[in-house]
């Protein structure tokens, strides 16, 4: 039998077992007496918990659910069968409660598994053939039609698509990709349908990687949890040593029955579980992966970050920073439009960076012609009858002298790591473009909020080159800067750093991924699809945006205390109730009830953890 299904019997046989005893006590109905019934209803549920503390201890576990074994035989044997049954009601109410608590927590978690993807439409010679998600093979070109989710990772062939990516990356508005774009699979299509081609098979894809995690977040204990386990052992014989000494004070061993009554550690069963469920999955819903409750609590005690460069502060790739045009064209997207449909038929690893910024600005692009190529310059040709030449200064203007407008940007971008591309139409120069790696936009809002969060330390770590890398350090205002790393200067450089305090390691590549592997946490910034850093990361970002770090930080640490705050005041309250109880003030049947109590507020605070949080945090600021 599933155990939540009995679980939930025994409450009911308790239940309606104390029901029947109060009728036959209440209206003298002469079946059997009150007590005979109540104890026939406590005794499936001291059984059953009884075979659970032999298992727990069979495998080299002790279970502390055994003060309310104790406390209910105690009640038994000592005539109080009112107090065994209300003491089980209460017992498996808490199991049934903590069912409850930790379906509510996972629920976020299980609607990512239970939508993965099954099936996919291959296209072949003779058509289009529905086949299982594990038949598809790189290189496949599959058919996505509107509103089905992605099957695999793969790059678009059609000219555009539209994607709603809220359940992979948290993002709340569809997400326009253009002709190859990577895609992810379990993503869906948000438009009409679109053809792409499979990069890589399923078990390799994006959303198995997340179903792995997301098992991995079920069933991993934070060392927080394990922490707690131990220290709520020592309850039992504090708990049988209150119980005895009032016992002996008092001459009355119902005192010390309602002691163990109280005793039952349940803030701590419950709460540090719940609340860690509960902040993975909050993760999950922002488009961060925590690989287990480990992971979530390790990060919650951070103090030291550590940035890679290139891809993870900055945006890793040849991005249009500005364009300078001719006087008399007030508008750049003629001339980028120009230029995009030029290098259409380039081979260049910038010409793809130029296609994808025209296409995402819904530019018309024509097709060229009478291309010619100069290796390592540019090339030149027809755009709608129009001649283009578009690359290096020399290929464009040979020997002449640049126009004061564009002398203009070229002082600007003097000893800067940019690239320049001229372009001329019909033998004048229009514009000019600069691209460059440049700085994520959130980048200093990120580097605030995790000084905010408690972060007294944050660093670069690059191989690029020192120039490069203390201009950006300069523009976020960081602590120190390592550059001209290999990767094993990045793991020497990490393990530095953790020896002083408890360090995250943030980057994107696959050179990142032993510095990752070292840190006290490694976050992947895995929105491009880097596997290696992936798998060797504990937390991944599925956000192409560096923003979520920063909230990842703030969730393992709201996650944290709300466990702590619900341990030290379940406690609190359940130590008061023992010392009310050993002094006579608490009868078995009312600190049964109370106990309940205990364990309800407790696990009420600890699903706190699923929600967001600020706008308590706004409350507090105002009370401030």
């Amino acid at each position: 039998m599933n155990e939540s299904v009995l679980r939930r019997a025994l409450l009911i046989i308790a239940v309606l077992g104390l029901a029947l005893g109060l009728a036959v006590w209440r209206n003298g109905i002469d079946i059997a007496s009150p007590d005979t019934i109540w104890t026939a209803a406590t005794l499936p549920v001291v059984a059953a918990l009884g075979i659970s503390i032999l298992r727990d201890f069979w495998i080299g576990r002790v279970g502390v659910d055994a003060i309310a074994l104790v406390s209910m035989s105690a009640a038994l044997l000592l005539g109080q069968a009112l107090a065994a049954v209300v003491v089980a009601i209460m017992y498996a109410g808490g199991t049934v409660l903590e069912d409850l608590a930790r379906g509510r927590a996972e629920r976020n978690l299980r609607a990512l598994t239970d939508r993965a993807p099954r099936v996919a439409h291959r296209k072949s010679a003779h058509g289009t053939e529905t086949v299982a998600i594990d038949q598809v093979a790189v290189g496949d070109e599959l058919l996505v039609r509107a509103g089905e989710l992605l099957p695999v990772d793969g790059i678009l062939i059609d000219a555009s698509a539209q994607l709603d990516e809220s359940t992979v990356t948290g993002e709340p508005l569809p997400e326009r990709r253009g002709a190859g774009d990577a895609l992810r699979s379990g993503t869906v299509n948000a438009g009409e349908a679109f053809v792409m081609r499979a990069s890589a098979i399923a078990d390799k894809s994006t959303y198995a990687a997340i179903v792995r995690m997301v098992a991995a977040a079920q069933t991993a204990k934070a060392p927080f949890i394990r922490i707690a386990d131990r220290f709520a052992l020592l309850l039992l014989p504090a708990a049988l040593l209150i119980a005895g000494i009032a016992w002996y004070l008092s001459n009355d061993p119902i005192r010390a029955l309602a002691v163990l009554v109280v005793a039952t550690p349940c803030p701590l069963i419950l709460a540090a579980p719940v609340a860690f469920i509960g902040g993975v999955s909050r993760a999950a819903r922002a488009g961060i992966l925590m690989k287990g409750s480990a992971a979530l609590e390790a990060l919650a005690q951070v103090r030291t970050a550590i940035f890679d460069k290139t891809g993870t502060l900055t945006l890793g790739g040849a991005e249009l920073i500005e364009i300078d045009v001719a006087p008399g064209r007030q508008e750049t997207d003629e001339p980028l439009r120009l230029l995009a449909s030029l290098e259409q038929a380039s081979h260049h690893v910038l010409a793809d960076s130029i296609v994808r910024i025209a296409r995402h600005g819904s530019l018309l692009l024509s097709p060229p012609r009478e291309v010619r190529e100069h290796k390592g310059e540019g090339l030149e040709g027809q755009v709608d009858g129009m001649s283009v030449v578009a690359g290096s200064r020399p290929l464009v203007l040979g020997n002449g002298a640049l126009p004061n407008w564009a002398e203009r940007g070229e002082s600007r971008y003097h000893d800067t790591q940019v690239l320049r591309v001229f372009l001329a139409i019909d033998g004048r120069l229009a514009a000019v473009f600069t691209f460059g790696d440049a700085i994520r936009e959130d980048a200093p809002g990120t580097v605030e909020a995790l000084r905010s969060a408690g972060v007294t330390r944050i660093v670069m770590l690059t191989g690029d080159d020192g120039a490069a890398a203390e201009k950006v350090s300069a523009s976020l205002d960081l602590d120190a800067v390592f550059a001209d790393a290999t990767p094993a200067d990045k793991v020497g450089t990490v393990e530095a750093e953790k020896a002083k305090a408890p360090s995250m390691m943030i980057g994107d590549g696959i050179n990142d991924a032993p510095a990752l592997a070292a840190a006290t946490v490694g976050i992947a910034m895995g929105a491009r699809g880097g596997t290696a850093s992936s798998e060797a990361a504990d937390v991944v970002v599925l956000t192409d945006r560096l923003e979520p770090v920063a909230e990842a930080l703030r969730i393992a640490k709201r996650t944290r205390g709300i466990a702590l705050q619900s341990i030290i005041v379940g406690l609190g309250l359940s130590g008061a109730a023992m010392i009310a109880a050993a002094m006579g003030h608490i009868t078995p049947v009312a600190g049964a009830l109370l106990q309940e109590g205990i364990d309800v507020a407790v696990i009420v605070n600890a699903l706190r953890a699923l929600g967001d949080g600020r706008l308590e945090h706004d409350r507090n600021g105002r009370r401030s």
